[in-house]
């Protein structure tokens, strides 16, 4: 576990030859040429507010993942993003038939939720990871990735996030808190055998990884690139981002993926420094279309066996699709959502974000998410337990982008946040609170 909390550390650290920052060309020293890996090639959407043929040599962005076209980039475990997004930035090298790419980030946060059961607290958020490509063969591909994050010095409880629930603290139902994520958070392997000019079959997983269900987690999503909490909506879309045991089969094609993943369906426990024991006892399935470097719809489903710890016994199927759009410096994620509890209810969520880079300093950005919630009263004995409530939470930021020193960069920027909800709910939560938070992010590229 040390080497994994020191990989976060030492990937913030290390200068690398390459960056993208964000439409900020710094010319480095090019690398020795030689040729790129068939599945691994430079996107040349990936820089907003470049046109093609403007990406100069020696210059990182997205990285288009697999070996079919570049109508997409590679997101969070097997998702696909519009390439256009260029979302996972970082730093790139060649080491000898590698292809290596350096990603991570640093949050500095201070927020003040709203209302009564609004909290206050500074605190940081981290992720860093690596991920190194070859061709083994004329038709065979690997990618290996490895990804850490040392939220776990946050504590079980995490930060305070207003409306948002899911997993738990010391045997209490976590409620108006977002969890930190584990130290491991991903710990995989890809294998791509091409079956044609720009298609493949594929395999991937690992004792960390993620199946095929739902869009890109939103860590990697450059729509909320500038967002520094976690969506309220979390749990309905992309909380299998960490899954203790992972393998996923699929087809992959320049504008098609179709895949099939088992896993376990148990989310992580709040001991966060440790690996659980793999399982795989449920299941997904996912269909993405990617019609252009623009566009990436994709549509999923799965069970889930008991997948939360308040909810004992009960198997989830869940369901999302999801729109995501890039153009220009304009990143977009619109979402819907379904838990299905067997037996239980069914809880739908929709989602919209939206970043819009302003030239080469200036960022606005936005999410707006609305939810059917059991959970906001974990208490057996209140009266408000165990009912299902519609809460909308719309937030809105700005940052500002800079170069510190070589690829590391910063984006200084806030965010306001409103709540609609019932009135039922008045009582506890306020009339009205209003949500504010302050935020350094320091990463490898923004």
């Amino acid at each position: 576990m040390r080497l994994a909390a020191l990989l976060g550390v030492t990937l913030l650290a290390t200068p690398s030859v390459a960056q993208d920052m964000g439409g900020m060309a710094m010319p480095v020293p090019a690398p020795t040429p030689s040729p790129a890996p068939s599945a691994l090639r430079m996107d040349r959407h990936a820089m907003p507010g470049m046109d093609e043929g403007d990406a100069m040599p020696g210059m990182s962005g997205g990285m288009s993942m697999g070996l079919g076209g570049d109508a997409y980039t590679g997101g969070s475990g097997t998702a696909r993003l519009p390439a256009a997004e260029g979302a996972m930035r970082g730093a790139m090298l060649h080491a000898g038939d590698w292809m290596l790419m350096a990603h991570g980030y640093v949050w500095g946060v201070y927020t003040d939720q709203g209302g009564p059961r609004g909290e206050h607290q500074a605190f940081a958020t981290s992720m860093a990871m690596l991920m190194g490509d070859r061709d083994l063969s004329d038709r065979l591909h690997l990618q290996l990735k490895g990804m850490a994050s040392l939220d776990p010095y946050m504590g079980p409880r995490g930060y305070p996030n207003l409306l948002a629930t899911g997993e738990e603290a010391y045997g209490r139902p976590l409620v108006d808190r977002q969890h930190p994520h584990d130290l491991v958070m991903e710990l995989a392997a890809r294998v791509d055998y091409r079956i044609g000019a720009e298609d493949s079959l594929f395999l991937y997983g690992g004792p960390v990884a993620e199946p095929a269900l739902g869009p890109s987690a939103f860590m990697h999503r450059g729509s909320a690139r500038y967002l520094p909490l976690a969506p309220i909506t979390h749990h309905w879309f992309d909380s299998t981002h960490i899954a203790y045991g992972v393998v996923t089969g699929g087809y992959a094609a320049s504008t098609v993926q179709i895949e099939a993943s088992g896993f376990r369906g148990r989310e992580p426990d709040e001991h966060r420094w440790d690996i659980e024991t793999p399982a795989l006892d449920s299941w997904s399935v996912r269909g993405t279309w990617t019609p252009s470097p623009h566009w990436a719809v994709q549509i999923s489903h799965g069970y889930l066996k008991q997948p939360e710890a308040q909810h004992g016994g009960e198997d989830e199927a869940r369901t999302t699709a999801s729109v995501q759009f890039a153009s220009g410096r304009l990143t977009t994620t619109f979402a819907w959502g379904l838990k299905d509890r067997v037996p239980g209810r069914a809880l739908s969520a929709l989602l919209a974000e939206a970043s819009w880079e302003i030239g080469r300093h200036h960022a606005l950005f936005g999410r707006v998410e609305t939810v059917n919630n059991d959970e906001l009263f974990p208490d057996e004995a209140d009266p408000l337990h165990d009912r299902p409530f519609r809460v909308t939470k719309a937030e809105g930021g700005y940052a500002y982008r800079l170069p510190i020193a070589g690829p590391v960069s910063v984006a200084l920027g806030g965010t306001v946040a409103g709540y609609l909800k019932p009135e039922a709910l008045d009582a506890v939560y306020g009339d009205a609170p209003v949500s504010w938070t302050l935020f350094a992010k320091f990463a490898l590229g923004l």
